[in-house]
């Protein structure tokens, strides 16, 4: 293995040298595509300073968009992402996959919409989906380190942003939008969606709704390992069913826009378990957005949201019966003001409030099943700063949060209050033209969430009886970040290297039940203790790439890696296999074709409680599209092929990969059109 892992690091490096210089040398002739058509920026909605993906200095960024963002498209956030480079995904089924970053999961990853919280419950467990869709996103942000942490204290692994611009920002000329039919083989799956803005006077406009009905996917093998006895061809009860639709206004004036917008969702997906449960999901969310140009002397721009999200979802038995229902209603808002530059720092200061109603409720009973009705809520006040000196940018970012959780009277639980600390620094030295290097440090503190504190009951999808311990510590996060990068010309690469020491790492510690022991009957339920103790992970990712949004030929080659233990307590659990990959394109005219393959390594590093080791696998995936005009009108006709050597695919990441493999082959067919 560690032989594997120096060749694998030595042809990276090989590759970025040998490439580099190849790019040095089409930057300096005259004439060459890379002069007459430089690559276009990519805005990164969610940066509070430069929101340019090129010069983002405090975190590395990745933002998914255009064809890129349709090809990757999945049924679940996890899924469409878990290719890039330190995201992989939980695998709980078709219907509920969530990104974790760098080995970190649930609630140290925040998942926001439009640069606010989505607030469902997706961090509490791995069989909650996340509320947010991606079939009718304009682009989906990756944030990783530091600047995802004035964001909140739920972001020490990072933040994803999904963008839906439900709230215009701009007046369109005419009507425009983007439609998009699919089918796929794999599930005998189908779905549309459909995004629409417009305008009319100084008021902007926007729909967009899409629908999704897949039923069992096709696994190559068995379901569970080596059990020539479990389900075959399909995996029982990995069905989805989601229908979403979001309308929103703002009127939009020389001097900035106001706005609002209310959106919808319903869920319905299977849990491919031998309980066979299945849950039912909805929510509401309600969103108000403005932004004031030059509200003040010395200020370049005051900006705010505000907005409150219903959410509900209910875990049924095999029959429909309910078991549980959970609930949180979630009123958060967020101000920033923006200053013009002061002794030659510029950046911005803010705050944000949020109050949340969470509860698991037994469906039969109304008494607490898992977690008691508990009320958070928080307040926090954020500035982060950035400034040049010569070649070196410099930036500095820090939160100060206050965080109270206060269960029922009735649950007889204490209430717990945390103060948290949350600070980074940073620099990028541009030592040569589009070449830097940048080191960052940053300490981020995160509380335990309510059911961390205060879970004692079962939990049906996951078959654990939850056990929370109310006298939890805060989460302290040491992490270094060291980064290297070519930013310019046709062949672009990055290098990341990071240590994060954790004290006081909240992690769910599983015991098996045992035949017999009546002081702790819960069934065939394994028990899962809420523990802590310090952790500490480390890790590397590399990134190449060639003429990536350009004609002709294209490349991306990645790796990545992640190792988190306990200390002097063996591994963290569910930790990611270790990576690389390659992207290979081709565009001309009309036409786009693409090839990626995906190799990830055995994963044996396993927790003391973990087990049963992944294998490697080899996942191929083709792409090929072919757009033509009909009038004002775009038509795109595509074809998607995923897995296509039909790999059995277990993920490290996934509580369920003895016994739900990820999809076999499929192909995906669909059609899309833009005006």
């Amino acid at each position: 293995m560690l032989v594997q892992r120096t060749l694998l690091s030595s042809a990276v490096l090989s590759a970025l040298t040998v490439l580099s210089s190849a790019a040095s040398a089409v930057d300096v002739q005259p004439g060459t595509a890379e002069q007459i058509k430089p690559l276009p920026q990519i805005v990164v909605s969610a940066s509070p300073l430069n929101p340019h993906v090129d010069t983002q200095i405090l975190s590395p960024t990745k933002v998914l968009s255009g064809e890129e963002l349709r090809n990757k498209t999945g049924t679940s956030l996890g899924d469409t992402l878990s290719q890039e480079l330190g995201v992989s995904a939980s695998g709980f089924g078709a219907g509920a996959s969530r990104p974790i970053i760098r080995g970190m999961e649930g609630p140290r990853v925040k998942i926001l919409q439009n640069g606010m919280s989505v607030a469902d419950v997706s961090s509490l467990s791995n069989d909650h989906a996340v509320a947010s869709e991606a079939a009718t996103a304009r682009q989906i942000e990756i944030l990783r380190g530091p600047a995802a942490l004035l964001y909140g204290s739920g972001a020490i692994g990072g933040l994803v942003n999904v963008v839906n611009d439900r709230i215009p920002t701009q007046l369109q000329k005419e009507l425009s939008g983007e439609a998009e039919a699919r089918y796929s083989s794999g599930d005998n799956g189908r779905s549309t969606s459909v995004t629409l803005d417009g305008s009319t006077g100084p008021i902007g406009m926007h729909l967009d709704g899409n629908w999704r009905d897949t039923g069992n996917y096709k696994i190559p093998g068995h379901a569970t390992q080596n059990d020539p006895g479990s389900a075959s061809g399909r995996l029982p009860n990995s069905f989805t069913h989601e229908t979403g639709a979001g309308i929103g206004a703002s009127y939009i004036a020389s001097w900035g826009h106001i706005g609002a917008s209310v959106a919808t969702l319903a869920d319905h997906y299977g849990i491919p378990t031998e309980e066979k449960s299945f849950i039912d999901l909805h929510q509401n969310r309600y969103d108000i957005a403005g932004q004031i140009d030059d509200p003040f002397v010395g200020f370049e721009k005051f900006t705010f949201k505000l907005g409150h999200t219903d959410y509900t979802h209910t875990e049924k038995e095999e029959d429909g019966t309910p078991h549980t229902i959970f609930s949180n209603q979630s009123t958060e808002s967020r101000w920033e003001l923006a200053h013009k530059p002061v002794a030659g720092w510029h950046g911005t200061v803010g705050m944000q409030t949020e109050d949340t109603r969470f509860s698991s409720l037994g469906a039969a009973s109304g008494l607490p099943d898992t977690v008691p009705k508990t009320k958070s809520t928080s307040f926090a006040a954020f500035l982060v700063e950035e400034r040049e000196f010569g070649p070196i940018l410099a930036s500095a970012g820090l939160r100060l949060e206050s965080l109270k959780r206060q269960p029922d009277e009735t649950a007889r639980l204490p209430d717990r209050k945390f103060n948290l600390a949350s600070y980074s620094v940073g620099g990028l030295w541009r030592f040569a033209s589009g070449y830097s290097f940048g080191p960052t440090i940053s300490i981020a503190q995160r509380a335990p969430t309510a059911e961390e504190l205060y879970s004692h009951g079962p939990h049906e999808a996951t078959a654990t009886f939850d056990i929370g311990d109310p006298a939890l510590k805060k989460e302290t996060s040491r992490n270094i970040e060291l980064t290297l990068q070519k930013t310019t010309g046709l062949v672009r690469w990055k290098a990341n290297l990071f240590e994060n020491h954790v004290d006081n790492f909240v992690y769910g510690r599983m015991v098996e039940p045992v035949e017999g022991d009546h002081d702790h009957d819960h069934g065939d339920f394994a028990e899962r203790f809420w523990s802590q103790a310090d952790a500490i992970i480390r890790g590397a990712e590399a990134e190449i790439s060639y003429n990536l949004r350009g004609e002709g030929f294209s490349m991306r080659g990645f790796a990545d890696t992640a190792r988190g233990k306990l200390k002097q307590m063996g591994n963290l659990p569910l930790q990611p296999a270790s990576r690389f990959g390659i992207d290979l394109g081709y565009a001309q005219g009309p036409w786009r074709s693409g090839v990626s393959i995906l190799r990830a390594l055995q994963q044996d590093r396993l927790a003391t409680f973990e087990n049963s080791a992944t294998p490697a696998y080899t996942k191929i995936d083709a792409n090929l599209s072919y757009t033509q005009k009909l009038g004002s009108h775009q038509l795109t006709w595509f074809a998607l092929a995923k897995n296509l050597l039909n790999q059995d695919i277990r993920l490290a990441t996934s509580v369920l990969k003895d016994v739900a493999p990820q999809p076999g082959r499929s192909l995906i067919l669909g059609v899309r059109t833009r005006f």
